[in-house]
């Protein structure tokens, strides 16, 4: 993702902030196995340091995760994002960074959960963004990717009435776990689910769990 790219995303997210925020935090509510597999990540990091949302957007993950006993703070690309996940979550740390070049000491973060935080990276650079992520964990760490299944990419000109120019990017599974490979981290596990009908956008979703190798 070039610097000209980078400001359009984060230019449409401030713009979007407002409405996205009133839209999407609860949206865990209709979703069951986001949040037993969230459960599952909570329980693997839980007690061994620090955990990260990382493009946490509205803060809704990070809470969730905060609710089960982590230890977490939410980085995102966009102010106004920050601004309003500061405004429903006050008991979290949020703060500004890019995914490809985070403000953060090699293994600060036991565990890191990207929660469609690639969407809007081209494909040939996503190992790049995952060794920011492999850099950004503790030998050990655990990683959670979730994004959504397909060769498709999406251009809306607007999202509940916002004029915003992202592109949604969709991954192949295999894809994916190839970058993660690459980038030098383990797959320990893939689980993929149908759409949840009158939830979400109706498209596949993957789920990846991938842990940096010990004495790495």
């Amino acid at each position: 993702m070039n610097s000209k790219q980078r400001a359009l995303v984060q230019t449409s997210y401030d713009r979007l902030a407002v409405e996205y925020a009133g839209h999407i935090t609860d949206e865990l509510s209709g979703k069951p196995l986001d949040r037993q597999l969230l459960d599952r990540f909570a329980d693997e990091v839980r007690g061994t340091g620090p955990a990260c949302d990382l493009g946490c957007g509205p803060g809704h993950v990070a809470r969730y995760l905060h609710d089960r006993g982590l230890e977490i703070q939410g980085i995102d690309l966009s102010p106004g994002m920050l601004e309003q996940a500061r405004r429903l979550h006050p008991s979290i740390e949020f703060h500004l960074g890019d995914l490809f070049a985070l403000d953060v000491v090699d293994g600060t973060f036991s565990g890191v959960v990207a929660f469609y935080s690639i969407v809007h990276i081209a494909a040939d650079v996503l190992p790049s963004a995952f060794r920011e992520m492999r850099r950004i964990l503790r030998p050990g760490g655990r990683l959670l990717v979730a994004f959504h299944i397909g060769d498709d990419v999406v251009h809306p000109r607007e999202l509940w009435g916002v004029p915003v120019a992202l592109d949604w990017v969709f991954f192949q599974t295999d894809a994916v776990v190839r970058s993660l490979t690459s980038a030098g981290l383990i797959v320990t596990d893939v689980v993929e689910r149908e759409p949840y009908e009158g939830v979400e956008h109706a498209s596949q979703r993957a789920y990846v769990f991938a842990t940096r190798p010990r004495g790495s």
